[in-house]
């Protein structure tokens, strides 16, 4: 992957920096950075914090240690870093179900996406594609919306669960081709994927790096992957916006945050260090093999893209009335 383009980021960071007092700067950071997981061991997001993690632990000289507190969707590790001191010591490694659609899945939450972060960087995305079983007939997006259209509530996409990234994919794809497809939830994506292999469902939306042999192999067929842009692990595979469906966006995506009220001379440090650390070509390989297309955009950037995610997704939950409050 090319190096990431900062632009005027670095210029951005040294007016920060410039007009901090020179102390603080100096000062941070000079004790471990405790980076919050919100998911188990071994997970994706667990292995993109430690990767992202490492690299920044030797650009900034100090540990960042991974602390996993999975539970309720990512919203216990959420809490714990909302209510955490201001200081650059305690981040999240966030992501798209904590900062954009648990606000409108839960009832409440302890914590607010909007009020209690401040966003460092969006670190990168990961694509969901669209699959389906080898018998549909339908070989593009366009032939299975057509498909879709002439049998109303015939055909079922499968998901790893109610509010999962792969369900509110496919009520964003329901919603903007418009059409009546049937969602059948599992506990996990992986049985979710066998059954569409089976043919017991129809389709699916499902992470690049999950599903990539299964293509290769011919057991599922992709049609298009829901990122803006295509995907670095499946170059060749069109966008849902390139074929038909214009702005459609429902990638996994993940980014670093602090708790609201850390300090911009901090932010700006920790910023750096991010950036610097997605440029680490042994960083890209490691990411890119996870599925990971990497961003690193500005905390100016990253917060904007947030705002914009939260009622987009408000918008489908809604309409799909998926709730994860028991």
């Amino acid at each position: 992957m090319s190096a990431i383009w900062i632009r005027t980021t670095l210029l951005g960071v040294a007016a920060l920096l410039a007009i901090s007092p020179p102390v603080v700067a100096a000062d941070y950071p000079s004790r471990p950075v405790t980076l919050v997981v919100a998911f188990t061991p071994g997970g994706p997001s667990d292995v993109l914090a430690r990767i992202v993690g490492k690299k920044m632990e030797q650009l900034l000289s100090v540990p960042f240690v991974i602390e996993n507190r999975p539970g309720a969707g990512g919203n216990l590790a959420a809490e714990t870093v909302a209510h955490a001191a201001p200081d650059g010591y305690t981040l999240l490694m966030g992501n798209n179900s904590i900062l954009a659609t648990n606000e409108s899945l839960y009832k409440r939450l302890n914590y607010s996406p909007e009020k209690d972060f401040a966003p460092i960087t969006l670190v990168g995305t990961q694509a969901n594609i669209l699959v389906v079983n080898p018998e549909v007939p339908a070989r593009s997006l366009k032939e299975l919306i057509a498909l879709a259209q002439a049998q109303p509530g015939k055909i079922n996409f499968a998901s790893s669960g109610y509010g999962a990234a792969a369900h509110l994919a496919g009520e964003l794809f329901k919603s903007e081709a418009k059409i009546n497809i049937v969602h059948v939830p599992y506990k996990g994506a992986a049985p979710a994927l066998q059954d569409v292999i089976a043919g017991h469902d129809q389709m699916m939306f499902a992470t690049a790096a999950s599903v990539i042999a299964h293509i290769e192999g011919g057991r599922v067929r992709a049609l298009a992957v829901t990122t803006l842009k295509r995907t670095r692990i499946l170059p060749d595979l069109p966008t849902m916006d390139e074929v038909g469906l214009k702005g459609f966006d429902a990638s996994t995506w993940h980014g670093l945050v602090a708790p609201a009220g850390t300090p911009p001379q901090v932010i700006a440090v920790l910023y750096d260090a991010a950036v610097k650390a997605l440029n680490d070509a042994s960083v890209q390989a490691s990411l890119g093999k996870l599925g990971v297309d990497i961003v690193g955009d500005t905390p100016q950037e990253f917060r904007a893209y947030i705002d914009s995610e939260i009622p987009k997704w408000t918008a489908i939950v809604k309409a799909s009335g998926a709730t994860l409050d028991k």
